[in-house]
């Protein structure tokens, strides 16, 4: 067969895939479409995908399930969508923890988020609160700042588990300021919440939506909150950064990914979908009620913001040594 007539074929078979593979995101979704979240219900991921679900439900006419599949510090649920079909059906609501920190300190991983993964949008962050059991001599960071200079490694700080990004905040907080601290890691944070307040540790960094209701109650202090600015749910909380250690930011993000080489088509039009969904009244309300901030990306600019986060969070974990598995 003469090659042009060869070059002809091939050309007309990836213009047909290209055609079908379009056909295929114009008609996209023909069935329910499932949210993993790598955590248990309840807590942020699982509150942030169900708060987008029932929008998307309504802007996509095609149920959205959310589907909670929990282990291993979240990298369970994560490497289940990893090796799902990037046909448009599987998607999963990433964080800080199982994007950028559970790969850098996973053992055996078989995956790595910029390869297996393609971002379709940022949703919403949760800064951290760094609170105290209201007996804790140090009011503010610098005086917090102060005392562990004065006992490198005699002041422990308690968190919802090794690798969460609470643990991650107290370790680059040690970085930037030369102190060292003592982590301790609990099985999520109410559990870490409930030894602050019997005075068994005496610090912690937590999750705004855990920490200020027991702030407001008068069961612990806070210190900082670890946000670039601060949050309309506690405007009278300095961050972290106005308190000495300028730059500092930590928080826990949110973020729909989808297996790599899903439709692009498909992966625009859902990040469309979900702006949409977090215009919704019902949804700010639900969202900014549990003080989480929200966020509107393209998923070019998700896919970045995963990979600043993964080199900024290796450089962490390198220079702080760490060492271990979520």
């Amino acid at each position: 067969m003469p090659v042009c007539v060869v070059t002809r074929i091939c050309l007309a078979a990836v213009l047909a895939g290209t055609a079908a593979l379009g056909q295929a995101a114009d008609v996209w979704p023909t069935r329910p479409i499932t949210i993993v979240v790598p955590s248990a219900a309840g807590g942020g991921g699982d509150i942030v995908a169900r708060d987008l679900a029932g929008q998307l439900s309504e802007g996509l006419r095609q149920t959205v399930i959310v589907e909670n599949r929990v282990g291993a510090g979240g990298l369970i649920g994560t490497k289940y969508v990893a090796n799902a079909a990037p046909d448009g059906y599987t998607f999963l609501m990433g964080t800080q923890s199982t994007l950028a920190v559970g790969p850098l300190l996973g053992k055996n991983l078989e995956f790595l988020p910029g390869k297996a993964f393609s971002g379709v949008s940022l949703v919403a962050s949760s800064p951290l609160l760094l609170v105290a059991h209201p007996t804790f001599p140090a009011k503010t960071v610098p005086e917090l700042v102060a005392l562990a200079r004065k006992q490198p490694g005699g002041i422990n700080y308690g968190s919802g588990g090794f690798g969460t990004t609470p643990h991650m905040a107290g370790e680059l907080l040690a970085l930037t300021t030369g102190i060292r601290m003592t982590h301790v890691a609990y099985k999520g944070e109410q559990p870490a919440m409930t030894d602050l307040m019997g005075n068994q540790i005496p610090l912690a960094f937590a999750n705004l939506p855990t920490a200020w209701p027991l702030v407001k109650g008068g069961k612990l202090q806070v210190l900082a909150i670890t946000s670039a600015i601060r949050s309309p749910a506690a405007p009278n909380v300095p961050t972290v950064a106005e308190s000495g250690v300028p730059g500092f930011e930590a928080a826990t993000w949110f973020g729909v990914v989808a297996p790599r080489s899903t439709p692009k088509e498909i992966i625009d039009k859902l990040s469309a979908e979900i702006g949409k969904a977090l215009e919704s009244p019902q949804v700010r309300q639900s969202m900014q009620a549990q003080g989480l901030i929200l966020y509107k990306s393209t998923p070019s600019q998700f896919d970045k913001h995963i990979a600043a986060e993964y080199e900024k969070w290796a450089r962490v974990i390198k220079e702080a040594n760490i060492t271990g598995t979520p």
